[in-house]
């Protein structure tokens, strides 16, 4: 997207009156922000120009000579129906604007109402487009499942289908103007997606962070909004705010699950007006970037408790994405812990530790509260440490027990397969739990605390069993 036009398709103004052309234009720039538009005075040239694409909205006049604006509109509904039209007429005539609406105008206006009337429609209309291509291109996207961009979401490490699913879904809207709301616990990723979706979605501009968690309501708006020379006390200089910081970019706010009401309601005219006012300033700014908000937090339990308005949560999420946590995933946990054992070698200038046998299988019977950011934090404390060619189980085993208490209660998991079910003679009972302490025990490399978590029992009971063995 180039940084000085908006939108990303043309705005078409048909008109026999070139004044009128240069008014409307200077209309739309000054108060939209709109400057992709293309001026027609002679109606005949019309359809050609929308014969070469790039029209998303078309703004014609009725009387015109040679070819007449309700014959124009007839034309363009035929031919281009997914393109929209906004008749803007010099009569206030209500026949004539049923009728164009029937030919299917979006919205019928009269030259001599005021700017705001006029420029409202064409905004309704130009977030109508947007929203119409969006969804056709994420349709699109979902169906094909295939990412155009995989290169973006490579720091990403997973091969599990929910995640691919998401980024299939994150690239097929990154385009949209409207917000993307991203939810997950806490060191899933929430902030690589924000990213990944930043340099997908076009735009020029920066990828400009703010966590929002914490912030009162004065310093929020000084955040998001800056201030004027004098606004406040102490406020001897002016300053921008973060809206401006991420203009033709990406805004994303992080832990928006925390903000107050009196701030969500300054986020919501923020997106619902499109503008905004610096602290102490009376001359409103124009939104010029894409906004993503993420949280940990379950919004739609806050809104039913009042903490959350409703208007805001339904605003925020026209596109949603939930993140699993790394317990959801847990055939991605080997491909991390390579990932790491690398990043963690190269990062603190060492050589690359073999990993024992049954790591991965070990870290798989924990919850991680922590999510990937927790195995990250694991990986890096055990390679900081390590000393010999093969990594300690060590590091790991009290970094699970200290926290284990914090994982959930759960038995709601898949029911696994049945390894036996293809056995024509079954394994004596006594046999087949001797094998399975063989194994477990083997794939522990003979550390039995690791190997009584693989097998789900104390190590005690293990120890107990290995002495039973002939």
């Amino acid at each position: 997207m180039n940084d000085s036009v908006y939108p990303n398709f043309t705005i078409l103004l048909v008109d026999d009156e070139p004044d009128w052309l240069g008014s409307l234009s200077l209309t739309l720039e000054s108060c939209a922000a709109i400057t992709n538009i293309l001026t027609c005075s002679d109606s005949r040239q019309a359809m050609a120009i929308l014969d070469a694409g790039q029209v998303g909205l078309v703004l014609l006049d009725l009387t015109m000579p040679h070819l007449p604006g309700e014959k124009l509109l007839e034309q363009i509904a035929e031919r281009y129906p997914e393109i929209s039209v906004i008749v803007v007429s010099g009569l206030n005539q209500l026949e004539t604007a049923v009728r164009c609406m029937k030919l299917g105008a979006f919205d019928y206006c009269i030259k001599t109402d005021e700017e705001g009337r006029i420029v409202g429609a064409v905004l309704r209309a130009v977030r109508m487009v947007e929203m119409k291509r969006g969804y056709q291109e994420m349709s699109s996207r979902l169906v094909a499942r295939e990412l155009h961009h995989p290169e973006l979401f490579a720091p990403i490490v997973t091969a599990d289908r929910a995640m691919l699913d998401t980024f299939s879904y994150v690239e097929a809207v990154a385009k949209s103007p409207q917000p993307l709301l991203i939810t997950g616990e806490s060191g899933v990723g929430k902030e690589l997606i924000a990213r990944a979706a930043h340099q997908l979605s076009g735009y020029r501009g920066k990828l400009v962070t703010v966590n929002v968690a914490g912030l009162d309501d004065t310093v929020f708006a000084d955040t998001l909004f800056g201030h004027v020379r004098g606004a406040f006390t102490g406020a001897e200089q002016a300053r921008r705010g973060m809206v401006e910081e991420a203009a033709d970019g990406t805004l994303f706010l992080d832990e928006i699950g925390d903000l107050s009401i009196p701030s969500q309601v300054k986020l919501l005219r923020l997106l619902q007006e499109g503008e905004y006012f610096p602290l102490g300033s009376d001359l409103p700014k124009r939104l010029k970037a894409r906004v993503i908000v993420a949280t940990h937090q379950n919004l739609p339990e806050k809104e039913r408790g009042g903490a959350f308005r409703r208007d805001l949560y339904y605003r925020l999420r026209t596109h949603q994405v939930q993140i699993p946590p790394l317990r959801d995933r847990k055939r991605d946990i080997p491909l991390l812990l390579e990932h790491f054992l690398e990043e963690a070698a190269r990062t603190l200038g060492k050589k690359k530790p073999t990993p024992p046998k049954g790591l991965a299988q070990y870290l798989a019977t924990y919850c991680f509260p922590g999510n990937v950011r927790e195995l990250k934090a694991m990986v890096y404390d055990a390679v900081s440490t390590h000393r010999d060619r093969m990594l300690s189980m060590e590091t790991f085993i009290k970094a699970v027990e200290s926290r284990q208490s914090e994982c959930p209660a759960t038995g709601g998991d898949a029911p696994r397969q049945n390894p036996f079910s293809g056995f024509e003679e079954l394994p004596t009972f006594s046999d087949a739990a001797a094998f399975l302490v063989m194994e477990a025990m083997d794939r522990a490399s003979g550390n039995q605390t690791l190997a009584a978590r693989l097998l789900g029992i104390s190590q005690p009971a293990l120890s107990k069993r290995l002495k039973m063995r002939p």
